[in-house]
């Protein structure tokens, strides 16, 4: 009897669905990465490349998930929260715990990275309830995203943070060092992107016009 209901359960997911949760699986297998980096020799980086590939992939599976819905002509409200769950993970969450573990691990980093990753949940938050009163086009399409889009938050984040890890810039070489040395307050300057890109995506004044 739980075996039918399993399948009924399963076959009320609609394929975008499912392909959402591949962006929900990358984000999370990053994140893995980059506790596993936590755990083995610093100088081993190979984890922290598979962290960051990962974050591309669940943008990949983000845009294509919309796509096959449109194809498909088959959306759900369980498929919206279902999309902005596995954003939270992909490319909130996992981007945190990259820069956690490249070295932004003081008690002030960790409230930069803090506020990243609920910036983020706001932000979709905010998206799930407002999108519906957004100005549309002649497809029915929202015309802009208010504020910055937390892919594009992650992406840049990421990019940074793979660029410095490529030219060894990770840990006690972060650039530009630490602010505060050997207090409470020890912070590393280059963390406030985090909080650059947080402020960016809870703006309600800026308008990125969609693709």
């Amino acid at each position: 009897m739980w075996t039918s209901k399993l399948t009924r359960d399963v076959r009320a997911l609609h394929l975008a669905d499912l392909i959402t949760e591949m962006n929900g699986f990358c984000g999370f297998m990053s994140i893995l990465f980059s506790m596993r980096y936590c755990l083995s020799d610093p100088q081993d980086v190979n984890k922290l490349w598979f962290a960051f590939a990962l974050m591309p992939f669940g943008l990949f599976f983000d845009f294509f998930d919309g796509k096959v819905a449109r194809w498909r002509q088959k959306s759900s409200l369980m498929g919206q929260e279902l999309d902005s769950l596995a954003d939270l993970v992909s490319f909130g969450l996992a981007p945190a715990a990259a820069a956690f573990a490249i070295g932004f691990r003081t008690n002030v980093d960790q409230l930069f990275l803090t506020f990243y990753v609920l910036s983020g949940l706001t932000r979709l938050a905010r998206f799930n309830v407002t999108v519906a009163m957004l100005p549309k086009d002649k497809t029915g399409k929202s015309q802009y995203f208010e504020g910055t889009p937390i892919p594009f938050a992650c992406l840049t984040s990421s990019a940074v943070m793979a660029t410095w890890t490529f030219l060894g810039l990770i840990h006690d070489s972060l650039p530009l060092g630490t602010v505060l040395p050997g207090t409470l307050l020890e912070f590393h300057p280059v963390g406030l992107l985090f909080i650059i890109n947080g402020c960016l995506m809870v703006s309600k004044t800026l308008h990125v016009p969609k693709p």
